[in-house]
């Protein structure tokens, strides 16, 4: 058996040498050559894609799995692919541009099975080295003397074979693409459809799955707002909360991100259930999931460890104050914390009193955790009816000059914080005692509440926290 293996040289550095003068004579000849021998190959293709597909079986073991599982399927490409491509070394001008769309059809068909590119590639110049040396071997066959002729189209049967092989790469790479972006998509809509409240009952364990969230686990869900960035800057990563798992998804308008934290529940669930590309605790991401999310525009997609890996958690006793406790965040980042819901179908109303615990939050930053800030959650819950009370109670204060207003309201608001402790309240504010019960008594005479009662001072406490939260 004869064999001609096209040579690879690598040029050599300098001015490339004369092209030497055509010899269209030897050239008709070889097509000639070629032409009969690939019609005999033609002749034989059932034979051939025998062949080739026990070729494909001893030689690339990725296919081997493909053969033995569905034969008949890699029998139809792998004839289907010969047809067309010997068939275009004879007609060119019918069947090259059908060879082509036969190769990207292969490509995508192989990408969303899952076959490594790498084993597609190799089949592919298995493939055209079996052609090539059935070429020669035919010619020998016929004629000894005409196989140096092939020399002189071996370059284009290459050439050939690259093309596809190039073909197949563009399209298992295009496909692939879309392939994620379908996946982070799907995980796009489960994530906004828990965090909407919208998910259906029967798709939750799905969702559990797609998400590598237990269905019954223990959950809360954070609000977070980041200080403005330089534009472009890679928002992922700034937020973390080492030793939970949080799937993060940023908001509707984009000024924030959501983060599904999971305290407790079945940790046998790894990161990333059984979907790819999916980002946990790596920060906020695109609108679901980023990978960036992501999910994920998520993420990623990492969590605290590598993907696969069992989350490590703080046991199933955490509560929404650990959050805040291990809550790495930006200075200047406006954090809500939700309470602890139970399970993935309580994710919405969790969600909606993360919403409220936010703007709960000073402007100036913060995390507020809702259930340790219930009086400033009631007030913004209800901004129209909190600017009434702040007007009604605080209305005589906030009418004075600016100084004077601020000097009494800051003082009213020290005194709160410091538990009714005139002595306390002027150590915060650099004054003497005295001169805190002065200012007092003065906002008793214009508010017309008493510090002793009550029911005044809840009254003037929570007009005070609707002011600070509600003030444009």
């Amino acid at each position: 058996m004869q064999h001609l293996v096209p040579a690879h040289v690598r040029p050599l550095p300098g001015p490339r040498p004369p092209v030497p003068a055509a010899r269209p004579a030897v050239d008709a000849e070889a097509l000639s050559v070629l032409h009969r021998a690939a019609r005999t190959l033609m002749a034989g293709l059932p034979e051939l894609t025998e062949r080739l597909m026990t070729l494909l079986s001893e030689c690339e073991p990725a296919y081997r799995t493909a053969v033995r599982t569905d034969p008949e399927n890699v029998r139809d490409e792998v004839q289907r692919s010969l047809r067309l491509n010997v068939g275009s070394l004879i007609r060119p001008g019918e069947l090259r541009e059908a060879a082509h769309r036969c190769s990207w059809a292969i490509g995508r068909a192989r990408a969303e099975d899952g076959l490594p590119l790498d084993a597609l590639l190799r089949a592919f110049r298995l493939g055209g080295g079996m052609v090539w040396q059935g070429l020669v071997d035919e010619t020998a066959r016929r004629d000894p003397a005409d196989v140096r002729l092939l020399v002189h189209v071996a370059a284009d049967v290459w050439n050939f074979v690259d093309d596809h092989c190039a073909i197949v790469a563009d399209a298992y790479r295009q496909t692939e693409r879309e392939l994620m972006w379908r996946r982070e998509n799907r995980l796009r809509l489960m994530t906004t459809a828990l965090l909407d409240g919208t998910a259906r009952i029967a798709d939750l364990p799905a969702t559990a799955a797609a998400l590598g969230l237990p269905e019954e686990g223990r959950y809360a869900v954070v609000l977070a707002r980041l200080p403005a960035v330089r534009a472009g800057a890679d928002m992922r990563g700034r937020l973390h909360l080492p030793g939970l798992r949080v799937l993060w998804s940023r908001d509707r308008d984009g000024g924030g991100s959501y983060g599904i934290v999971l305290l407790g529940g079945d940790l046998d669930v790894p990161h990333g259930g059984g979907e790819p590309g999916h980002g946990h605790d790596g920060g906020p991401g695109a609108r679901g999931p980023e990978r960036t999310a992501a999910l994920p525009e998520a993420g990623g997609p990492g969590g605290d460890g590598p993907d696969g890996e069992h989350a490590r958690t703080h046991g199933t006793d955490a509560d929404a104050g650990e959050i805040a406790r291990l809550l790495a965040s930006p200075p200047g980042s406006r954090i809500g914390v939700s309470p602890v819901v139970e399970g993935l179908a309580a994710i919405g109303d969790a969600r909606r009193l993360a919403d409220t615990a936010l703007r709960a939050c000073p402007r100036s930053g913060g995390t507020v955790v809702l259930e340790e800030h219930l009086p400033a959650a009631l007030v913004v819950s209800a901004p129209a009816l909190g600017a009434a009370l702040a007007e009604r109670v605080l209305g005589p204060l906030l009418r004075l000059d600016a100084s004077d207003r601020d000097i009494m309201l800051d003082t009213l608001t020290a005194w709160l914080a410091c538990d009714g402790s005139a002595q306390r309240a002027a150590g915060r504010l650099y004054c003497h005692r005295n001169t805190v019960l002065n200012r007092l008594r003065r906002c008793e005479q214009l508010t017309g509440r008493s510090l002793t009662r009550p029911a005044d001072v809840v009254e003037l406490s929570l007009a005070l926290a609707a002011r600070n939260l509600l003030d444009p």
